[in-house]
């Protein structure tokens, strides 16, 4: 009886995502996943054991999540990037966590009905990036593997065939990768760029293969204007080799997915690679064009630049969150995160998505 009461919930869940796209437009797609990192986290690692597991699950951490202050697992003073790309869409936030969804017993209805996050703060596209500290990309997508068995015992094969191939797949990861590399010859940056284009490739290919048609992507960032990095200087400055390393795995993403992606290898895929660099370097350079009154420092945090703290109830805390870009010492705040959700949907001039926007990408068949 517990079968058939799955597969009814499955199919009233469906019928009414179904509903709501036609009768408003909106959401524009069935169910989003997501794979990445911190910036994308909405509380699996809160599931992970270990002390040393960045987690978000204490204040100041959620001190502006909408609806009442609380710490979800979110790096955020609320809402992050996930959350903004999901309400482009048409949803009402990022999908839960894939360990949070396990610890309750309701991973298939809400994997049916608006999707599921593996995100993991810490995490990489090595397997040995911060090894045994999160949920590697790798292990991301052996979760999704097993939760989409799950969704076709519960839907059947062919059903969720479809509901995959018009999903959204979020992906944002390789900054810890970065953050983690100490590469001592252009012969080793070589090295390290094929290793990690390479395994980006194989494991959307290995979503391709698993359903996944539509892919929006956002590639490294200028890591090296991070608060915490940023004490590695003097002066406080950006930190130029990181921002080079970062800025080449951006190019190198840019023309190793364009080969790896192409239609000839994977027919019926489709994928929008942003610019992360290029969109929050400007707010670093010029920090009051974007709105922000600081573009260095964290708002959460103790110490210079506010980064020489961890943020928690201790930490000092800034009056005006909008105001500043970063939240903590490495994560943007929930404005920073909004504005680059809404860059990566613009279809116009500004657009920084190749070779479509996030919205193209959305509403193509």
């Amino acid at each position: 009886m517990k079968g058939g009461v799955v597969v009814l919930l499955g199919l009233v869940v469906i019928g009414a995502v179904v509903t709501r796209a036609r009768a408003a437009g909106l959401p524009v797609v069935p169910a989003m996943f997501v794979l990445g990192a911190s910036t994308l986290d909405v509380g699996n690692n809160n599931h992970l054991p270990g002390k040393d597991v960045p987690r978000a699950d204490h204040p100041f951490y959620g001190i502006d999540f909408p609806g009442g202050a609380r710490a979800t697992g979110r790096f955020s003073n609320g809402y992050n990037i996930a959350d903004f790309v999901a309400r482009q869409l048409g949803f009402e936030r990022s999908p839960l966590a894939y360990l949070e969804l396990k610890s309750r017993n309701y991973l298939i209805p809400s994997a049916l009905k608006r999707g599921v996050s593996y995100a993991s703060a810490g995490a990489g596209i090595l397997d040995s990036t911060n090894v045994g500290k999160n949920i590697p990309l790798s292990t991301q997508v052996r979760y999704f593997a097993s939760t989409k068995a799950e969704m076709e015992t519960a839907w059947g094969r062919h059903e969720v065939s479809k509901l995959l191939a018009s999903s959204f797949f979020l992906l944002s990861i390789g900054n810890n990768d970065l953050l983690q590399s100490t590469p001592k010859s252009h012969a080793d940056v070589v090295a390290l760029y094929t290793i990690l284009v390479s395994n980006y490739s194989a494991a959307i290919t290995d979503l391709y293969g698993m359903g996944a048609r539509k892919f929006g992507i956002i590639s490294a960032g200028p890591v090296g204007c991070f608060p915490r990095v940023r004490l590695l200087s003097t002066t406080v400055a950006c930190h130029d080799g990181l921002n080079r390393l970062a800025l080449g795995l951006a190019a190198a993403f840019k023309s190793g997915l364009t080969a790896a992606l192409a239609p000839n290898r994977l027919p019926g895929l489709k994928y929008s690679l942003a610019d992360s660099f290029a969109s929050s370097r400007a707010i670093f350079d010029n920090p009051h064009a974007s709105g922000f009154q600081n573009g260095d420092s964290a708002c959460c945090g103790s110490g210079r630049l506010g980064a020489e703290g961890d943020c928690n109830r201790n930490a000092t805390l800034c009056s005006d969150r909008d105001a500043y870009a970063f939240w903590d010492y490495v994560h943007p705040s929930q404005r920073a995160a909004e504005l680059g959700a809404q860059a990566l949907f613009d279809d116009g001039p500004t657009q920084i998505t190749a070779p479509i926007s996030f919205r193209q990408l959305a509403y193509q068949k």
